[in-house]
């Protein structure tokens, strides 16, 4: 059987802006003869911190101050997030997932690393039929990547309208990164409005702050195509989307060049991931199984509050962000931009 395992093609083409590569992982037959359920579970369970941690870098870095651009001013910008995986995130235990047709062999742990879980593999598998016999077949769990962070990239263009209105679009169009890896596209749109010239008009003098209310949304999506024991006609792939949403307030205070800020906001994100097509597995010398659009995952991985404080830099067109983000998963974010006026 080709050895292709979703999990390998998925962390290497989401982790494409971090250096090292992707480790071989388990033969994805083994995990589909005990049943679609349960193959769910475990790929869910290896991912979840990607999921979470994917989750908050696509809704980090809308925003590097609360003042509003003038008419017509732009800026495009470019910027890096990495989200940092808690202890409690490294590893999984099968005997919580209420798998039906996969236990712990005889001696063996039942522990395995999430996808940033450390660099080894987990407990050995056996895998039984929905009888509760053993079919005879063994995997270990499979590695983890060996380091802790979920790295995350964004690419925005800013422009400023009347009213103390910007909005923002990011944007990336659809890129094949090979046979092997697929293609990933994103979209997101944003909206922030100062608040004190809406009431105040000129108010520099009366309140020595700026603030603001924003919120975006992010769009990742992504294809694979599989080749796992391939036959005429089945259209096997791997369809995913992250979805991302915050609202944030902002508050802000110019000083020369220097620009501090500190908001609070929500933030909720969403995978959507389906291993779609038809795959046929040998269940013995003689005997197959086939399963049709087998995996399918949909669920909401981060949903609360969060709070930044960070910076801006401005030396004339040049402008460096920063920013640290306390949220589900605590994460850091940093990037540079081009543009005109504020």
């Amino acid at each position: 059987m080709k050895k292709l395992y979703p999990l390998k093609s998925l962390v290497g083409l989401l982790l494409a802006f971090s250096a090292g590569s992707v480790k071989a992982q388990q033969d994805v037959g083994d995990l589909f003869v005990s049943g679609p359920a349960d193959a769910t579970k475990l790929i869910n369970a290896y991912f979840d911190p990607l999921y979470k941690g994917l989750g908050v870098g696509l809704s980090d870095g809308w925003n590097n101050t609360a003042r509003s651009k003038g008419f017509l001013k732009f800026e495009v910008r470019v910027s890096a997030s990495a989200a940092f995986v808690p202890q409690s995130a490294r590893s999984y235990d099968v005997n919580t997932l209420g798998l039906n047709n996969i236990k712990p062999a005889l001696g063996s742990s039942s522990i395995g690393p999430t996808a940033f879980g450390n660099d080894q593999e987990g407990g050995r598998m056996e895998v039984y039929t929905s009888a509760g016999i053993p079919t005879g077949k063994f995997f270990n769990l499979p590695q983890g990547l060996g380091f802790h962070v979920v790295p995350a990239a964004q690419i925005q263009a800013t422009l400023g309208l009347p009213k103390n209105i910007d909005i923002s679009l990011r944007a990336m169009p659809k890129i094949k990164l090979g046979s092997d890896l697929g293609s990933l596209s994103m979209i997101g749109f944003g909206a922030k409005i100062e608040l004190l010239p809406l009431f105040m008009g000129k108010s520099e003098k009366l309140i020595p702050v700026d603030i603001a209310l924003a919120g975006g949304f992010t769009q990742y999506k992504y294809t694979l195509p599989l080749d796992i024991d391939n036959t005429a006609n089945s259209n096997q792939r791997i369809d995913a989307k992250f979805n991302g949403v915050n609202f944030d307030a902002i508050v802000s205070k110019k000083l020369l060049f220097f620009t501090p800020f500190a908001s609070v906001g929500y933030q909720t994100s969403k995978t959507n991931l389906k291993a779609l097509g038809t795959y046929k597995f040998a269940t013995g010398a003689t005997s197959s199984t086939t399963y049709t659009d087998p995996v399918s995952v949909n669920k909401t991985d981060i949903d609360g509050l969060r709070g930044s404080l960070g910076f801006q830099l401005k030396f004339g067109f040049f402008k460096f962000y920063g920013s640290y983000t306390a949220a589900k998963y605590s994460m850091v974010n940093a990037g540079i931009g081009l543009g005109i006026g504020q």
